[in-house]
């Protein structure tokens, strides 16, 4: 067992989805406290630990179909650079320390994220197969990371960051199912069960319906009087054009370039998407904070 295979087990690439933690430190415009940011980078690495772990006990459930998918197989415990044994040690010791020091960090935040090890544990078992059901749980694997990052801090919960979070969550986790459904064509039921029950047009409906409302939800809420009182700008509606394109542009290259099986990867590569949410967080952070 190698460092490289256990390395590249815990998938960190992944770790990107994290940063949704600090979302509620941006948005409540403590991110230039030290002590408030230092408290959810803590959180954050804890998070990365954790979700390393309901990785690789996702990949032991997996294990059979991962070895017959094109990319999957290659993954260090389906091509046998990983034991089993070795994978279920790791596992059980990333969640161990992370759960730990969760609670000591913030007993809340280390509720939340024992409940979305729960939720992962049983999607993994079994939920990861119920049509509809499957991806609604993935997008609440970013609702949970948006309020445990909200917890750490002791800032309030908007209910427009629980909104758009799950909005933009079901709009990524569609787009992967309809790359995986168009990527594996007859033999998608064999590595994924659930797939059976979708259609790319079926898909189709549902990002169209979530593409909406996301750009409808951020609307609203950068308009909204109450953002308008905390804020004392509206000039958050600055923002919308950014949003706007970077969803257009994850759709097309969803449907045009046959990406999206792997949202992470499309957002660290893509150096249009790039530079418009490197656009988008400067100009939120100059509306906020100057």
């Amino acid at each position: 067992m190698s460092f490289k295979a256990v390395l590249s087990s815990l998938r960190p690439i992944q770790w990107v989805k994290n940063l949704f933690l600090f979302a509620a430190l941006v948005f409540s415009q403590n991110l230039m406290l030290l002590s408030k940011s230092l408290q959810v980078c803590w959180a954050f690495v804890l998070f990365c630990l954790l979700t390393s772990g309901t990785y690789l006990i996702n990949d032991l459930f997996d294990l059979q179909e991962d070895r017959k998918h094109p990319v999957k197989s290659k993954r260090p415990l389906a091509s046998g650079q990983l034991s089993r044994s070795g994978a279920l040690i790791l596992a059980f010791l990333l969640v161990a320390i992370s759960l730990g020091f969760s609670f000591r960090l913030h007993p809340q935040f280390g509720m939340v994220a024992g409940v979305y090890f729960l939720i992962n544990l049983v999607y993994s078992a079994y939920l990861k197969h119920v049509v509809i059901l499957d991806v609604m749980l993935v997008a609440s694997g970013f609702v949970l990371r948006a309020v445990a990052g909200a917890v750490v801090i002791e800032a309030d919960i908007s209910s427009w960051l629980i909104i758009c979070t799950v909005l933009i969550a079901l709009f990524l986790a569609l787009s992967k199912r309809r790359q995986e459904l168009v990527m594996l064509a007859e033999d998608s039921s064999g590595h994924r069960r659930v797939l059976e029950e979708y259609s790319t047009y079926f898909l189709d409906q549902m990002i169209a319906v979530v593409t909406a409302s996301t750009l409808m939800s951020y609307a609203l809420y950068t308009f909204s009087p109450e953002v308008i009182r905390k804020f004392g700008t509206a000039n958050l509606g600055f923002t919308i054009p950014f949003v706007l394109y970077g969803i257009f542009r994850y759709l097309y290259l969803v449907h045009q370039q046959a990406k999206g099986g792997n949202p992470t990867r499309v957002l660290l590569t893509d150096r249009p998407l790039m530079l418009d949410i490197l656009m988008w967080f400067v100009i939120v952070w100059v509306i906020l904070y100057r």
